[in-house]
């Protein structure tokens, strides 16, 4: 399939130069299994420092892909070069799928050995399943066993990820308790023929995720613990760079559809200023904020700025300032529908005082109040 014909590209893909580049730039000791040394992996991800990377076709500088601390990026990668599981907790919405995808970007060259956790997975999503025409033609083989994307990366040395760990029931969850720990996958119905055991090959590791929202779910038993070490995704700390995460996103879904993003900056920052005082319960100047049950994340401000910006393309009109009450509004009564009050709230509070204060942009948004009164 082109890139034409494909609505986001994986990271693999739509890193690939860089990918190619860095392998060729770093020298340095790999990883059996490991397509980029450790060092080049943490760079891949977090990005040069605005440094150019020396490489034998040239320099380069390599942009971050993941707004974070370099630290946690080079305790993620430490994790797996040790061969230990990773799983990545935090919030909704923080990025964590998206990390994990990067890592096994670079790492092994593809991010698609993944597992979907919900409350429907099986364990022969995380082991094996049959071919059942086959298995009832000619039994229990080889031909007829269908590897699951975690037995598939044991067998190739390659990254395994299993997005929403505690979305799985627990006696699944615990499927991957002895790959993690005899590292091999037993085929029962296969004893005597080859393929009865089969054993990961080096650079073989494994990526979980987790919601905090989730929590209580399906606890995680204390044996599947104790075989990850376990890494939080905090929300982004610094405005300017969720600004510019926010910016560079939803800009990026908008002209995906062949539009122009036309949302101007101060709109941005305004929008994500916003989410930040939801999110956290208090605004920049101090003041406390009731905070709403729903998650106010980095992703959900994406989403709005990308509606906001295709408003902006196809139907063109009102300023895109006046929008934001809506898609707010919207945002807040995923969970319950009650927090529409606490937005109200909001605006009559640090809103308020902002527009009192002398802000334009906020003297705006605080003349659409109406939108909320419904």
């Amino acid at each position: 399939m082109t890139a034409a014909h494909r609505q986001i590209d994986p990271p693999e893909l739509r890193y690939a130069e860089e990918l190619t580049f860095l392998a060729t730039a770093d020298d340095g000791a790999r990883l059996p299994g490991w397509r980029l040394t450790p060092r080049a992996v943490v760079t891949f991800i977090a990005g040069s420092g605005g440094a150019p990377v020396d490489g034998p076709g040239g320099r380069r500088v390599i942009e971050p892909k993941f707004v974070g601390e370099r630290a946690l990026v080079e305790r993620c990668v430490v994790t797996l070069a040790g061969e230990r599981g990773l799983l990545l907790v935090g919030e909704p919405g923080t990025a964590k799928s998206m990390l994990s995808e990067l890592l096994a970007a670079a790492i092994c060259g593809t991010s698609a050995l993944a597992v979907q956790g919900t409350a429907g997975t099986t364990e022969d999503q995380l082991r094996y399943g049959w071919n059942y025409a086959l298995l009832l033609a000619q039994g229990p083989s080889p031909e007829s066993l269908v590897p699951s994307p975690v037995l598939t990366a044991m067998t190739t040395g390659a990254v395994a990820r299993v997005e929403e760990i505690t979305r799985c029931l627990p006696e699944i969850q615990d499927a991957l308790v002895s790959i993690l720990s005899e590292r091999r996958i037993s085929v029962p119905e296969l004893a005597g023929q080859d393929g009865a055991v089969s054993y990961a090959v080096p650079g073989f590791c494994l990526i979980a995720t987790a919601n905090l929202r989730d929590r209580g779910v399906s606890e995680m038993s204390a044996a599947l613990k104790r075989r990850f070490n376990f890494e939080v995704v905090p929300p982004i700390a610094d405005l300017d760079a969720e600004v510019a995460l926010v910016s560079r996103q939803a800009r990026a879904a908008v002209e995906r559809g062949g539009a122009r993003f036309a949302v101007d900056e101060a709109v941005l920052e305004t929008l994500v200023t916003a989410f930040r005082d939801l999110r956290t319960g208090r605004s920049a100047e101090g003041w406390a904020v009731e905070r709403p049950s729903s998650v106010m994340s980095t992703a959900e401000a994406v989403a709005v700025a990308a509606s906001i910006g295709l408003a902006a393309a196809y139907l063109p009109g009102p300023d895109p300032l006046s929008l934001l009450p809506g898609h707010l509004l919207g945002v807040v009564r995923k969970d319950d529908p009650a927090d529409s009050g606490r937005l109200l709230a909001y605006w009559d509070g640090a809103l308020r005082r902002r527009a009192e204060a002398g802000s334009r942009m906020w003297r705006q948004l605080w003349e659409h109040r109406d939108v909320l009164q419904d």
